[in-house]
């Protein structure tokens, strides 16, 4: 399978970052992950795509181990992670950053402070060397002279910002998204992908974009999984996904780009 924007394929790696292997969720009756098995490679970027409710953020919650599995594995660098104690648990969590749907800044911090909050929480860096890398983080994201305003004073756009500053504070060598550019207008989505791409670029991780913004998706995507009914509908390249004959695809894919087309 081809791999887009310098990432490597599978036969040219060892471990993947991550591997999913036959992976089952359900609540109640209701069966949201139907035996998803797939690799992310390193230092791409992976984007799950699919309809509401159709176990996207149930899928990202594992990887973090938010939630455990019914049956199945999850594997980051090789590591089972399902059975794994609190103490491993969080240095597992160490190697990630998450940026959130809403993005779940503390409205009480400024800025800096919560981009601090990982460091200071987590290692035993003096206060100057905290606050230097807090400020570099939120240089690296396009964001300078906002470090003292509260969440509650900047734009939803630079909100997202913070939250990948934050997110990549402690250097992770994973990044996982949750609907990153929902609730922005056009440009400022645009300009959220850019700052993926560059995370992706200047800090070779790998990374992981749950989304249903198909422009998006196209746009960052080295590879794009389609979740249809706790399932994998497709898995491929953005090119394979705008040729595929799939007609559920197909109808997900218009339907995004272009509006609401019917129901899947």
């Amino acid at each position: 399978m081809a791999v887009l924007k310098g990432s490597v394929s599978s036969g040219e790696q060892g471990i993947p970052p991550i591997r999913v292997e036959n992976l089952w969720k359900s609540f109640g009756s209701q069966n949201v992950l139907k035996g998803l098995s797939f690799a992310v490679y390193p230092g791409e970027t992976f984007v799950v795509i699919g309809g509401s409710g159709q176990g996207k953020s149930v899928l990202l919650k594992h990887i973090m181990r938010l939630m455990k599995a019914d049956r199945g594995e999850i594997y980051v660098e090789g590591n089972p992670i399902m059975a794994l104690e609190q103490k491993e648990l969080y240095a597992l969590r160490r190697k990630m950053g998450m940026v959130f749907q809403e993005s779940a800044l503390f409205d009480s911090m400024t800025v800096l402070d919560n981009v601090a909050f990982a460091l200071r929480m987590h290692t035993s860096l003096p206060e100057k060397d905290i606050v230097s890398q807090a400020l570099e983080k939120l240089s690296k994201v396009g964001l300078r002279d906002v470090e003292k305003k509260f969440p509650s004073q900047i734009s939803g756009g630079m909100k997202k910002r913070v939250a990948i500053a934050r997110a990549i504070a402690l250097a992770p060598e994973i990044l996982l998204y949750d609907e990153p550019t929902t609730g922005l207008d056009p440009v400022l989505s645009s300009a959220i992908d850019e700052l993926i791409l560059k995370m992706q670029s200047d800090l070779a991780v790998t990374s992981i974009v749950i989304t249903h913004d198909m422009k998006s998706a196209l746009k960052i995507a080295n590879r794009v999984l389609f979740l249809f009914q706790g399932t994998i509908r497709f898995l491929g390249t953005p090119q394979d996904l705008t040729i595929s004959d799939d007609p559920v695809l197909s109808q997900f894919v218009k339907g995004e780009t272009q509006g609401p087309i019917g129901t899947l």
